[in-house]
């Protein structure tokens, strides 16, 4: 057990406090002047000590009885409750409890943070090998046109760009189209300018090349339903290719979790992280950060190794 932040003795010196008055015969006034402490301070821990308790630990302040304890029976209806991702303010709101009773329960109960409470749980997986199965997705961006507000903090040139809901001039939108090995993690990505059947189809064949340069051959490949996956020309890049295509489930983003995280990670270290004055200029920033991506970045999924380490070869990235 810690010591009271505030306690102005330790546990020996409150022992030798104690045996002073109990086993030496000093006086409660002469201890508590050589302790540095009141009077009763001293008489506390003399009578703890007489009484056989050895330790002097603190003791919690908190009370034996509360009055208005809330029952148990209410306790289980807020957890029940929380379980349907009703916020603390709802609950209080519905049995018209105080909002900071119903907060104390529960954070008690573990369940403060909503989170994935009442969620289906995710059901992780990993494929055995690098190849057996890469994650393509596609991210949308929006085209640098000077200073934003993630730099400025104002929306104010924004507004300048947009006639009746729509971006002119030179504002528009960036395709970024990814590739994630499931085994590996080794990622590809390519910012392209829209997202047709046409594009990914492309973009499937340079990101199997770049894979085979890696000594991996992609066998099955998972998207979303996106229009552009559907597409029959994308279906015959795959029969070329040789790769099974799957499709996650409907509203599902969280099938094509390992895609998801890398956008997460790419947008955090080069879409939005460095300050650009183009978006060219983001263009030719990929490269480098892909490689620092698979050959130096740490992946807390891979026991802390970059992902070119879980390849057949260390590959060049070209």
């Amino acid at each position: 057990m810690d010591l009271h932040a505030n306690a102005a003795l330790s546990w020996s010196g409150r022992r030798e406090l104690a045996k002073r008055v109990v086993d030496q015969g000093w006086t409660l006034r002469a201890a508590a002047e050589a302790a540095g402490v009141s009077v009763r301070c001293a008489r506390r821990w003399a009578m703890r000590y007489r009484a056989g308790d050895r330790k002097l630990l603190d003791r919690s302040s908190a009370p034996r009885r509360v009055a208005n304890r809330t029952e148990p029976e209410r306790i289980a209806v807020i957890v029940k409750l929380r379980g349907l991702r009703m916020t603390a303010a709802e609950i209080a709101e519905t049995l018209a409890m105080p909002l900071s009773t119903v907060s104390g329960i529960l954070t008690r109960s573990g369940m403060g943070r909503l989170g994935r409470i009442g969620l289906e749980q995710p059901v992780r997986y990993e494929r055995s090998r690098p190849g057996e199965l890469i994650h393509i997705d596609v991210k949308k961006l929006g085209r640098i046109r000077g200073i934003g507000h993630r730099i400025s903090g104002s929306r104010a040139s924004q507004a300048k760009t947009r006639i009746n809901g729509r971006q002119t001039g030179v504002a528009g939108w960036e395709f970024v189209h990814i590739a994630v090995d499931d085994y590996s993690r080794l990622a590809y990505a390519e910012v392209l300018a829209d997202e047709s059947a046409a594009t990914a189809a492309g973009f499937l064949a340079r990101a199997v090349a770049f894979y085979r340069r890696y000594g991996i051959e992609v066998e099955q490949l998972l998207t979303d339903n996106g229009s552009c996956y559907r597409a029959v020309l994308h279906a015959i890049a795959c029969r070329r290719l040789g790769i099974k295509h799957l499709r996650t489930r409907p509203h599902r983003p969280q099938t094509n979790g390992k895609a998801e995280r890398f956008i997460r990670t790419m947008l955090a270290g080069w879409a939005y992280g460095p300050i650009y004055g183009s978006s060219s200029e983001r263009t030719r920033a990929l490269d480098g950060w892909l490689f620092h991506y698979n050959h130096r970045r740490r992946h807390s999924a891979l026991g802390h190794q970059p992902p070119v380490n879980r390849t057949n070869v260390l590959g060049s990235y070209i």
